[in-house]
Formats: C-alpha cells, sequence, structure tokens
C-alpha cells in the first residue's frame, strides 16, 4: 500500500493555514480594537449614568432597594448596548443573530417561570413613583390599616396600630383601592348620636354646632355640619361632621372621641336627653288571686 502522507506536506499546509490566520487577525485589528474602545467607553458610560441617575432619583424614590435595582437595570442595558454594537463592528453578525435568539427563549422561558414574582417586581417599580403612597403614610388596603414602613421589589410592609407589620405583595396593592391618610393634612369626622322624641330639635342642633366650632374651629371654607337622619326605635338621630388636623387613623378616633364627650357634657347641661334603646313587655293575661289565670 502506497503512503500518501507526507509530514512536509502537512507542516507547510499548517503554516500556510496559521499565515491566513495571521493576515486576517491584522486585517481586523483595527475593527477589534475599536470594538474594545467601543464597549469600553458604553461601560465607562453605563457607570456616569447610574450615578446621574442615583441623584435623579433621590428627589422621586426614597427606597434605596427600588434606586439600587433601577440603576442596576440601567446599567446592564447599556452595557448589552454596547456588546452588540461591539459585535456588530467586528462582523460577527452570525453571533449577535444567535445571541438575540437564545436571549429571547431564555427571557421568555424566566417569564413564564417567574411570572408572579416579575408582576410584584414591576408593581414595586410602579409604586415607587407613586406619590399618592410613600414610606409613613398610614394607609388601608385589603382589609389592613397602618403605617408604611418598607416598600421594596417584593411587597409593601405596614405596621398597624397594634405594633403588628403586615406584608401585602405590591401586585395586590395596584389591583386594590387603597385609601391614604396621610396625603392631606385635614381630614373630616363625623359623629353619629341621637336624642329623646320630645327634645327640642333646633336647640339641640344650635347646641351641637355650637360646642364642636368651639372645640374645632373650621378653617378657610371649612364649616360644620349637623343633619337629622332618621327617627329611630327609641330616638331622632343626627350625624354632625367637623375638620381637623388628622393625617392617621388614630387621630381621627381621638377627635371623634373628643367630640363626644363635650356633646354629652354640652347634652347634659343642658337637660338634652340621649336615650338608650327601650323595650315594652305586655303581659295580656290576668293572675287571680286562686291563682287562676283568666282570658
Amino acid at each position: 500500500m502506497e503512503d500518501n502522507f507526507n509530514i512536509n506536506d502537512s507542516i507547510s499546509g499548517i503554516w500556510e493555514k496559521l499565515g491566513e490566520w495571521l493576515d486576517s487577525l491584522i486585517l481586523g485589528l483595527p475593527n477589534f480594537i475599536l470594538a474594545v474602545l467601543v464597549f469600553t467607553l458604553f461601560v465607562i458610560a453605563a457607570k456616569y449614568l447610574g450615578k446621574l441617575l442615583d441623584r435623579l432619583l433621590r428627589f422621586k424614590v426614597r427606597q434605596d432597594s427600588i434606586r439600587e435595582i433601577t440603576i442596576k437595570i440601567m446599567k446592564v442595558v447599556v452595557i448589552a448596548i454596547g456588546f452588540f454594537v461591539a459585535l456588530g463592528l467586528l462582523n460577527l453578525n452570525t453571533v449577535l443573530t444567535s445571541v438575540l435568539a437564545g436571549a429571547g427563549v431564555v427571557g421568555l422561558a424566566i417569564g413564564l417561570a417567574l411570572q408572579g414574582t416579575l408582576n410584584n417586581t414591576f408593581s414595586g417599580i410602579l409604586l415607587s413613583f407613586l406619590p399618592e403612597l410613600q414610606i409613613g403614610d398610614w394607609i388601608e388596603n385589603n382589609g389592613y390599616a397602618g403605617r408604611v414602613v418598607e416598600i421594596n421589589l417584593r411587597s409593601i410592609v405596614i405596621k398597624e396600630a397594634d405594633n403588628n407589620y403586615v406584608v401585602i405583595p405590591n401586585s395586590q396593592v395596584i389591583d386594590a383601592p387603597f385609601k391614604n391618610f396621610s396625603r392631606t393634612s385635614r381630614s373630616r369626622v363625623m359623629v353619629d348620636c341621637g336624642v329623646a322624641y320630645n327634645s327640642d330639635l333646633e336647640m339641640v342642633r344650635d347646641l351641637t354646632l355650637k360646642t364642636i366650632s368651639e372645640l374645632f374651629p373650621p378653617k378657610n371654607n371649612e364649616e360644620v355640619e349637623f343633619m337629622y337622619k332618621e327617627f329611630g326605635d327609641s330616638s331622632i338621630n343626627f350625624v354632625a361632621r367637623f375638620w381637623t388636623n388628622a393625617t392617621t387613623n388614630r387621630e381621627i378616633l381621638i377627635a371623634r372621641s373628643k367630640a363626644i364627650i363635650e356633646i354629652k357634657k354640652a347634652f347634659d347641661a343642658h337637660d338634652i336627653n340621649i336615650p338608650f334603646p327601650i323595650r315594652t313587655l305586655e303581659f295580656n293575661n290576668k293572675l287571680n288571686i286562686d291563682g287562676k289565670t283568666s282570658e
């Protein structure tokens, strides 16, 4: 069998191939250097843009965790753009297409697997920019009431009046209505009461208005309101509404308590009766002396 292998030809072919690679490297060296410079510039730009974004977010976002994740996302996006631009300068279009396709598939898989988590994350970002909800506000949401102590990328944490903490997922806060007591410095308080049927209703009205106005003086266009609501079972019921400085539910309860005490004092001083429910029992059968009942 004739041996066709020639070591000299093989070595010559290797040197020829290495020469072609060296020529390609020398020809592509300017593009390579340019790609490295462009990528480095994008990395530096991401660093300084992160600092600039941090300064801007400090005026809008009070949560450190939200600012940090937003800055990191921005940096990743800028660096990724620089990476793709560098690949384009190296004429690696095939690699670029493969990377984009792989990133799309991976992103879809991650999105489906972490659908609930991503929902809470994006909801947390929205909440961080929502002026109607800030740390320190007293809110009511999903049946819970308390002061907001933390807003992170997964949930908000509120401290209730009983000193317990409640963790509410961000998506539930976004999707459900919430009541914020702290966005306004003045709140309207309502007090319900009732007086006896033989009371002088006009005097009751004037006395209640006078008592509350002295205790909680109205400001600007505010006024103390008094309206009779209904004929109750044992009283004529009314509601009194007034304004006070209150940014929490506790302050509203304190104001209502003060109003009730002063109204009771004023009614007692003027002999106005606040009746309690009365139940009358009727016995139709009469009892004779001999112990027998008569129809």
